[in-house]
């Protein structure tokens, strides 16, 4: 049943980027294959509401207000630094907007929490960025915009990233991006390759290597949060257990299939949290309350390219007990971002 208790309101997707990020899009090379997430951002840039809403304030904050939204969990603008060539140049930009960032955070805790970034360009600096991120910065977690030139997080490489995630008990932000240069082909066509299909397809993609590589088996603490409810990834629970349990016996190893400790599914009620970023119908969130919990959602917005508001009274107009809305409000992202009550 539907409750009228007021809760605090946290939102855990909403995007920054200051002046100084557009400017280096513009001075700084991007990797082959990666000019469409370039092109987008500078084309933010040719808007100046639309740049106002990444990167004042005050235009942030009334929109807050106006909204309910109590507290907002910032974090660089995806794809971040990732699209970038060099990786030095990528880690020290990546630097730049984690002290901006933390430094946001600092003037209004009672209003900001962020996410830091880093560049996966460079494993072990960013491992120990993500230890700079989670210590002296003081911020609440890391997001990391889904493949960095065609690699992803499951690969060896990135095994300083996974343990030093794990070691500081930060919760990654898987955020989608437009597809991997080996996957975006087919979604050139049709304005597919961003929000409207490609992104979730990049991230969903994303997350089931994780699972299915035996990535959470070697770092069973790892916290993975995916937006816009999971990016199609709870309506497939059943079928990935079923597909890989007849699968991994009789092709598995053709399929170059790794033998997991639990079921797939399992993976994802154990190290996912999903939030509600951009997908504001209610009788879905219901579909995935039921299926995974309150205890594994969090609200958010996915600002600026959506309305506060209309998130605001999706969730409202949802059918929740009491405690499933604190769950999903608020309580839920205090605990994944170490924020506490407030």
């Amino acid at each position: 049943m539907t409750t009228s208790t007021k809760h605090r309101l946290i939102a855990t997707e909403e995007h920054f980027a200051p002046i100084e990020y557009f400017e280096a899009l513009r001075d700084l090379p991007i990797a082959e294959g990666e000019g469409t997430d370039q092109a987008f951002m500078l084309g933010v840039t040719r808007d100046p509401k639309l740049v106002a809403r990444f990167s004042e304030i005050s235009e942030r904050l009334g929109e807050m207000d106006a909204a309910g939204i109590d507290h907002a969990m910032l974090s660089l603008n995806p794809p971040g630094v990732q699209i970038f060539a060099d990786a030095a140049e990528a880690t020290a930009l990546g630097r730049q907007m984690n002290d901006a960032l933390a430094e946001l955070v600092r003037s209004q805790p009672e209003r900001f929490s962020g996410l830091g970034s880093i560049a996966p360009q460079d494993p072990p600096t960013a491992a120990e960025e993500i230890k700079r991120i989670m210590g002296p910065l003081g911020l609440g977690g890391v997001i990391i915009s889904s493949h960095t030139h065609g690699r992803y997080l499951d690969e060896p490489e990135a095994e300083p990233i996974l343990a030093a995630v794990e070691d500081e008990g930060a919760a990654v932000y898987l955020h989608p991006r437009v597809p991997s240069p080996a996957m975006v082909a087919p979604y050139r066509s049709y304005g597919m390759v961003g929000a409207l299909w490609g992104f979730q397809a990049e991230a969903g993609t994303h997350a089931i290597r994780l699972i299915m590589s035996g990535a959470l088996d070697r770092h069973p603490e790892l916290k993975i949060v995916l937006g816009h409810l999971g990016e199609a990834l709870p309506f497939w629970l059943w079928r990935l257990d079923n597909i890989y349990s007849k699968t991994i016996g009789w092709a598995g190893e053709a399929l170059g299939m790794v033998k997991l400790e639990l079921k797939p599914s399992e993976y994802l009620q154990r190290n996912f949290v999903l939030t509600t970023s951009g997908m504001y119908d209610t009788e879905i969130l219901e579909y995935c309350v039921q299926r995974l919990g309150a205890e594994r959602i969090m609200f958010a917005v996915d600002y600026p390219y959506e309305s506060g508001e209309i998130a605001a009274q999706s969730l409202a107009n949802t059918n929740l007990t009491d405690e499933q809305r604190a769950l999903i409000s608020h309580k839920v992202a205090e605990s994944v971002f170490r924020m506490g009550p407030a």
